[in-house]
């Protein structure tokens, strides 16, 4: 297009209206700009503090909870493993085994008191506390003794010791003893007897069990110790909780009594801290003494510790649960103690344990009735209070300690759950974090789409004015797209046109993807269709164990044959449907299909063991259809299948028209097998016969010769047939 030439414009024409700086005043972009980082800011502000207020607040109480949670879960795990021992202890004093042994070791032990021992049995016995009780003693507890004053004041109690505490050293060895070979009544009930209690020791891991009489006796033991023929009720354990605990059973004179003690120092166990469950033995109105159970540390140490699971049980890095008794002193074993052993006792001075007491805990590797607590917690549980607050530790560190009371029989003991507030606050100090450089990066982002946003509301009106300019500029053939005075509204009028273009656009282009992918996937498997797709040309795999079966219906081209093409595809597509439906049911995955066959197979894609079943109830259930619709049809129609497991490949064949395919042996024989001019029905190979079992019933369909030789084949009978 051409146009006639223009005068030149006057040099006033060609002048660019301006105004000053001073003039125009803040423009509407910066204008924009301020009120939307404004708006953005205060919005940001105000929901980051309420944000930070509430979750500091939420994630506080969850600390809090977590820990009470742990500490209930532990009181009820302590609470329920010593009742587990109660009511082992309970029951085993009331069966007919320990009446019986109660009964014997009594008269046995009272033959035994008659006559004192000889002179040289209390040397050997005064030499074996010399030598080998008392040093082992004295280096466990610290203390002095004096062997005399340890050693039982009964006959008894003297003889059955030097033939069964002082053969030894090693308890283990002294609980192996059945019969010292004294020939004595209790070595006679001691042989009967101790298996029994030896395989409650070894089985349920108690420390010691303990038979009193009437008297407070120690009449028989399981390992043997030094508390073996002791008065209970006599110097040196009449002050004990065990000597009291079996005075009072025995004066209960019940059965229904049962004591469980507080932790004491029990010398005969080299002074170790020591919990026992008494129970009475005998019948109703006829006590004959007192079964006692030295209740195992390692229980509660266990159960408090979790199996030294602390991290995993929610007690991250420095959490710990633990027992203190009436007297501020620990129950059960400290965690630092465990993993610090170094850095134990420095921990524990700084917050004011003496550092005789801390230097033992480190020496004898434990914290029971050693380690002082003396804080606001243990004191709060001990007046019967639950609850969680801030404190310090025995660790001279600030915590936050979960406390109650352990309600179990007349044990005054208190369950405190702690850990460090530094540990236990450490997700609110992240999130405080997390809290300002995520409003800091939002500022940031903001600020950044604020000024893109007042450039793009801005952009219309800058348009418009470069288009005026052109136009006073001289410039001509200028187009400016404003449709209307409103640029916002002419702005918005076309993103939504072109917007429904572009979807209109896109929805055309999805229907016709997936109509491509079903057409894809009706070809061939989602696997193949997968390497197809990212351009694999030559696709074959080799299947080894798969069932195949060739389908084919007979009497439908001359059911068909006066029919037009449209009705005639119809039939055909409701027996295909009807098989394709029946083989999803059951695993089977059509590989082609055609007016002259059905090609089909079970473990291809997915590997069955059981395909060789699947494929012949297919097949069962493929005969009723083509019979069901030849009913339904009035006509007479036949279906002939064969079945064949073993070896084939499965690929695409061909570039331009592809066509997916399954070949080899077992294809070869199953179409063999329905090809027969026999009757019809369902053929099955030898290999699928073989695989079946008694699972179908077959009769003899005679012999087909392949390349192999050979082959016999069976027909499936009209029973197995009938779905």
């Amino acid at each position: 297009m051409t146009s006639e030439a223009l005068p030149a414009p006057s040099p006033e024409a060609t002048a660019k209206p301006r105004l000053s700086r001073r003039a125009r005043g803040v423009g509407i972009q910066s204008k924009l700009l301020i009120m939307l980082l404004l708006a953005s800011v205060i919005s940001i502000a105000v929901t980051g503090i309420i944000g930070y207020v509430n979750g500091r607040e939420s994630l506080r109480e969850a600390a809090f909870e977590q820990l009470t949670t742990i500490r209930e879960l532990r009181t009820f795990e302590i609470e329920t493993a010593l009742q587990t021992i109660v009511t082992g202890v309970m029951l085993d004093s009331r069966t007919t085994d320990t009446v019986e042994a109660s009964i014997a070791f009594n008269a046995a032990f009272a033959e035994l008191e008659v006559a004192p021992p000889p002179e040289a049995d209390v040397d050997a016995l005064n030499a074996y506390y010399e030598s080998d009780f008392l040093p082992a003693l004295e280096a466990r507890s610290g203390n002095d003794y004096d062997a005399v004053s340890l050693q039982p004041f009964s006959n008894a109690g003297k003889k059955l010791q030097l033939l069964y505490t002082a053969v030894s050293d090693d308890y283990d060895t002294k609980l192996a003893i059945t019969d010292a070979g004294d020939g004595s009544e209790w070595s006679s009930a001691h042989a009967r007897f101790h298996p029994y209690y030896r395989d409650l020791v070894t089985d349920l891991g108690y420390e010691d069990v303990l038979l009193t009489n009437m008297e407070g006796q120690v009449v028989y033991s399981a390992y043997k110790g030094i508390d073996l023929g002791y008065n209970l009720f006599a110097p040196p354990t009449n002050g004990t909780v065990l000597g009291q605990a079996v005075k009072d059973v025995l004066a209960s004179s019940t059965l229904d009594a049962v004591i469980v003690t507080d932790f004491e120092r029990w010398v005969p166990s080299l002074n170790v801290p020591t919990a026992w469950i008494v129970s009475p033995v005998g019948k109703p109105g006829a006590l004959t003494g007192a079964l006692a159970v030295q209740v195992p540390l390692e229980v509660i140490n266990q159960t408090l510790t979790g199996g030294h699971q602390w991290e995993e049980q929610g007690l991250g890095k420095t959490g710990e649960a633990y027992i203190v008794g009436p007297d501020h002193l620990m129950r059960s074993i400290s965690r630092a103690l465990i993993e610090h052993p170094d850095a134990y006792a420095a921990s524990v001075i700084s917050a004011g344990t003496s550092p005789d007491v801390a230097e033992r805990i480190v020496e004898v590797g434990g914290t029971v009735l050693l380690q002082p607590i003396e804080t606001t917690a243990v004191e709060q549980a001990l007046e019967g209070k639950s609850g969680t607050i801030l404190s310090p530790s025995y660790l001279d560190t600030d915590r936050i300690a979960s406390f109650a009371p352990i309600e179990f029989a007349d044990l005054r003991w208190v369950i405190i759950a702690s850990i460090d507030q530094s540990e236990a606050f450490a997700p609110i100090d992240n999130f405080t974090r997390i809290v300002l450089l995520s409003a800091g990066a939002l500022v940031l982002v903001v600020a950044v789409l604020s000024l893109l946003l007042a450039r793009v509301f801005t952009t219309p009106l800058n348009k418009l004015m470069q288009g005026v300019r052109r136009v006073a500029g001289g410039e001509r053939d200028v187009e400016v797209d404003t449709g209307t005075k409103d640029e916002f509204a002419e702005l918005g009028s076309a993103f939504n046109g072109m917007s429904r273009n572009l979807q209109t656009k896109a929805d055309l282009l999805d229907a016709e993807r997936a109509e491509s992918e079903r057409v894809l996937l009706s070809l061939m498997p989602a696997t193949v269709a997968e390497r197809y797709r990212q351009g694999d040309e030559n696709i074959a795999e080799d299947h080894s164990d798969v069932t195949v079966i060739y389908a084919d219906v007979r009497g439908f081209d001359d059911f068909t044959s006066d029919m037009d093409s449209q009705r005639s595809v119809q039939l055909l597509n409701d027996i295909m449907t009807g098989f394709d439906e029946l083989g999803a049911s059951l695993g089977i995955e059509r590989v082609r299909t055609n007016k002259q066959g059905y090609l089909a197979s079970c473990g291809l894609s997915v590997p069955r063991v059981d395909s060789a079943r699947r494929v012949v109830e297919f097949a069962a259930g493929a005969q009723a259809l083509v019979a069901r619709l030849s009913s339904q049809w009035d006509t007479e129609l036949s279906f002939h299948a064969g079945i064949d497991s073993g070896s084939v490949t499965s690929g695409i064949v061909g570039r331009n028209s592809v066509v997916y395919d399954m070949w080899g042996e077992a294809v070869n024989l199953a179409y063999r097998l329905q090809g027969n001019d026999g009757p019809a029905g369902v053929f099955l190979s030898q290999r699928v016969v073989d695989r079946l079992g008694d699972m179908f019933p077959v009769v003899d369909a005679g012999l087909l010769t392949t390349r192999s030789g050979e082959q016999q084949t069976w027909r499936l009978t009209t029973e197995a047939s009938r779905v």
